[in-house]
């Protein structure tokens, strides 16, 4: 190892909010000689604990002001992180100017993203708005040859390991190590704060956007084995899987986070107050979807509308799991559970299938939370707001001569919220609360009205009933009907009611195909394409 490899920790700049642990590494900081240079709260801490430590000021010769606004924006602090200790000039100018070096910097940041997300006032977020930290966990970075930049505990630790390998020196591998991290940390904090102000200023479009999160876990791998994943959490406070708490089974994989967060998000669609609501999924669309009086029977149901597909699947519910719904959840194999919570009854009877992943939420995704979602392309990003399109029965246009009866208009409500939540074309056929058939990701409204068919007679068959339950169904479209054969389609399967945007140049052709038919129809005047 050369000297450039290593270089000695002897003198630490402290300037924490999350004190966490500070006082212990403050301590085997001292322990190891290091002088430790430190501000306001920070400081009181570390000199109620007995660790020596001095005021910034003292170095910098001014006092900390505005608030603690201006305390370490100094040429003195920043000097003694940026200078080279192997450029003459560099050594030359902290001699005449009486600037100390600084080889390990730990700073965590004001917390802006936690104030945002408790709802903090405007003024409350400007304030948590960090400007000393981020400007020296840049700077030491920058010159990373000499420096350790520390933005949380865990660096602390690694570079404490690293002094008591190395005789209080510490690798030029883990200062880059640090200094990436260091980065990725000041980007995801800039990026919380410019999308909370496009936020604020209502800017669908800023001029520049940016997105950061930090590391929730690390993934085998992504869809498949040869591709690497991670999954990381953004500043967004929203109900789901980044706040769900593991309880047992295996690690998840990509596939189970993405498949758990379209269950979860169509679950969330259900008030609790609209009834115990179930989903099913495979592969991010659903399978099974039902609603019904409590979580046992809305699963009962929604397993029977597919249970093909429904092995191996992710279920996710929008009420406490209890022990009865959990009885039925181990008689088939399932990958994934999520729930907003669930009793230790049901628990206990999960454990029995000890692989079986059980994720638990804390709350239910709100329908009418905005936010922004992204999609990488090739060279860059599309983003857009969340799809919270909602229409109330009252809203509703009828369209033909008969309209529909009250259980209908129920049924046609329920198949209008799965529908927003499958992959397009997508049609789905709902009766009595629950899914009778679903197609999706077809390339024409035709195939996927005959798909969601076919695979209702697939398990009509399965379960040796007389006929599939689209008999007596009503009929979700996620976008228009372009001619009237996906509309005879769905006559065909037994629809007695159809929702949907309504919007096509053919649209009275339509129209007068389910008058002859004599079946009622309702437009939205919404799509909710998904893709």
């Amino acid at each position: 190892m050369s000297d450039l490899d290593l270089a000695p920790v002897r003198r630490a700049l402290i300037s924490v909010s999350d004190k966490s642990g500070l006082v212990e590494r403050g301590r085997q900081l001292a322990d190891a000689g290091v002088e430790i240079l430190s501000t306001g709260g920070t400081l009181r801490s570390l000199k109620e604990a007995g660790i020596p430590a001095r005021d910034v000021s003292e170095v910098t010769e001014f006092p900390e002001m505005m608030d603690g606004r201006l305390k370490t924006l100094h040429p003195r602090v920043h000097g003694g992180l940026l200078a080279r200790r192997d450029n003459g000039d560099d050594r030359a100018a902290m001699g005449a100017h009486g600037i100390p070096h600084i080889d390990l910097l730990y700073v965590n940041l004001y917390p802006f993203e936690e104030t945002v997300e408790k709802g903090g006032a405007y003024a409350d977020c400007v304030e948590n708005i960090d400007i000393g930290g981020p400007a020296m966990i840049r700077a030491a970075a920058k010159n990373h040859a000499w420096v350790n930049v520390c933005v949380d505990g865990a660096d602390v630790d690694r570079v404490l390991a690293d002094m008591a390998e190395h005789d209080g020196h510490s690798r030029l591998d883990l200062r880059k190590s640090l200094a990436a991290k260091a980065y990725a940390r000041t980007a995801a904090y800039d990026a919380a704060i410019s999308n909370w102000f496009s936020d604020t200023l209502e800017d669908p479009a800023p001029e520049y956007r940016a997105f950061g999160g930090a590391l929730t876990q690390a993934l085998r791998y992504g869809e498949n084995p040869h591709q690497n994943a991670a999954f990381y959490r953004s500043a967004e406070n929203r109900a789901g899987i980044a706040t769900g708490r593991q309880v047992q089974g295996k690690a998840l994989s990509y596939n189970n986070l993405a498949d758990a967060d379209a269950a979860f998000e169509l679950a969330g669609e259900f008030a609790s107050d609209d009834g115990a609501a179930v989903v099913i999924v495979k592969h991010a669309n659903p399978c099974g979807v039902a609603v019904h009086d409590t979580l046992s029977s809305a699963y009962e149901k929604a397993f029977a509308a597919d249970p093909i597909s429904a092995f191996g699947g992710i279920v996710a519910m929008n009420r406490t799991l209890d022990a009865v719904t959990a009885g039925e959840l181990v008689k088939i194999f399932t990958e994934v559970v999520i729930a907003p919570d669930a009793d230790e009854d049901a628990l206990a009877v999960l454990s029995a299938k000890s692989n079986l992943r059980v994720l638990l939420t804390g709350g239910m995704p709100d329908p009418k939370q905005g936010g922004w979602l992204t999609k990488t392309v090739a060279g860059g990003l599309l983003v857009q707001e969340r799809d919270i399109g909602m229409i109330a029965p009252s809203e509703l246009k009828v369209v033909t001569k008969r309209a529909p009866t009250d259980a209908e208009l129920t049924d046609l409500m329920f198949g209008w919220k799965v529908v927003k939540h499958v992959k397009s074309n997508a049609i789905v056929y709902a009766r009595n609360g629950s899914t009778a058939g679903i197609g999706m990701g077809q390339t024409s409204r035709l195939e996927a009205a005959r798909l969601a068919v076919r695979k209702a007679e697939a398990t009509a068959a399965e379960n040796g009933w007389d006929e599939p339950r689209t008999k007596g169904s009503v009929c979700a479209s996620d976008a228009f009907f372009p001619f009237a054969d996906g509309l005879h389609a769905a006559v065909d399967a037994g629809a007695t009611a159809i929702i949907q945007p309504g919007g096509s140049i053919r649209d009275e052709e339509v129209i007068a195909a389910a008058d002859e038919a004599g079946i009622a129809m309702v437009f939205t005047g919404m799509r909710h394409f998904r893709h």
